[in-house]
């Protein structure tokens, strides 16, 4: 089936094109019970990778027509990025990100030092310690009665971008990269498993359950970044974004998470994915298409995730692949609001962008 463009509606949440420190990126979306959407988003920062990053969170009272500015939640010494928000019911929030130590992907040369365009960056790499980094990074979720005050942080023992969901139980339900950390260098080790675990008693423990089974030529280094949704049937289904190329699998499981069907490709180069619930029971899952035209795009089930429409167009006018990871929610017309990151002309710093849609007619 060919790529089919939908009818869509375009604005902006936060774009600061061209001020230093104006990217932003990797943003998640709830609604709480008084109808205000709140984004969390890793903003303030120099460039994709750098040291500044800070968890941001942007609220709208008017179902996303308007936007307030960035404030700043999260500020630890480390790079905060890839934040996730929550609906707990009511008004309540949870946040989950994690921080990123920096030096595993910028270093100095040995000879010349650093490059002109990154001696900023390099004067604050040269002032961290393995013993600081040590203390800092991690993966974390922080909890709000309001959305606006924050209450301590507390280790999560997987991540990943959007975070967990509650499940019909009211238990908290995390599928994502396990979190394992070098000592000796105080970085993380990628090639874990994509891993599940639960929370009864919102996020102060876990139980560890199952990991998700690769067929070849997929490992634990080429998986990362999945979301899950609780189906009718109480089956969860699971999202993963996938290596060489850039696709989404998807695999299930039947027993609450304690075995999972080994992930299976699906046909889509986009990722990474956020399901949702749509009121009409379609389950929607939004990906960023990171090859030419670059936007964002969705596909939809009308049959708890056996069978797809794909490649639903959202916006094919990225001026390059520094784009994606889509979230959405419902709005009170049953229209779909999507966020993401995208830049909207080259040379540009990414900002939040959001496109409101609603489900194709012909899928009604």
């Amino acid at each position: 089936m060919h790529p089919t463009s939908l009818t869509c509606e375009h604005g902006m949440v936060c774009y600061l094109p061209q001020e230093p420190f104006g990217y932003f990126g990797w943003p998640s979306i709830a609604r709480q019970a008084d109808g205000t959407l709140v984004i969390a988003a890793s903003g303030f920062r120099r460039m994709h990778v750098c040291p500044w990053g800070k968890t941001i969170l942007c609220r709208s009272h008017d179902n996303g027509k308007t936007w307030s500015y960035p404030q700043v939640v999260n500020d630890t010494p480390l790079d905060d990025r890839d934040a996730g928000i929550v609906s707990l019911g009511g008004q309540r929030l949870a946040l989950t990100w994690f921080t990123s130590n920096t030096t595993a992907y910028l270093k100095a040369d040995s000879k010349t030092g650093w490059a002109t365009e990154l001696k900023e960056t390099g004067a604050i790499l040269d002032t961290w310690t393995t013993d600081m980094c040590s203390r800092h990074i991690g993966s974390w979720i922080r909890i709000s009665p309001d959305g606006y005050y924050w209450g301590e942080t507390l280790p999560a023992p997987v991540n990943t971008p959007h975070g967990f969901i509650v499940l019909n139980d009211e238990s908290w339900f995390y599928l994502g990269k396990k979190w394992d950390i070098d000592p000796t260098t105080a970085l993380h080790r990628h090639a874990t498993p994509i891993q599940a675990c639960r929370s009864t008693d919102e996020g102060r423990t876990w139980e560890m359950l199952g990991t998700v089974p690769l067929a070849q030529p997929l490992n634990n280094d080429l998986v990362h970044e999945p979301h899950v949704i609780e189906l009718k049937d109480g089956t969860l289904l699971g999202a993963i974004r996938a290596h060489s190329p850039l696709r989404t699998v998807l695999t299930r499981s039947e027993d609450g998470g304690k075995t999972w069907s080994i992930a299976e490709e699906i046909g889509i180069l986009g990722t990474p994915p956020h399901l949702l619930r749509h009121s009409s029971g379609a389950i929607i899952l939004v990906y960023g298409y990171r090859l030419s035209p670059f936007g964002q795009r969705a596909m939809i089930s009308w049959d708890e995730g056996r069978t797809w429409r794909k490649d639903l167009i959202l916006r094919d006018d990225g001026p390059n692949l520094d784009l994606g990871y889509p979230a959405s929610v419902e709005l009170p017309d049953n229209s779909i609001l999507t966020i993401y990151y995208q830049a909207l002309q080259t040379g540009d710093k990414t900002g939040i962008l959001y496109t409101k849609w609603q489900l194709p007619p012909e899928a009604k």
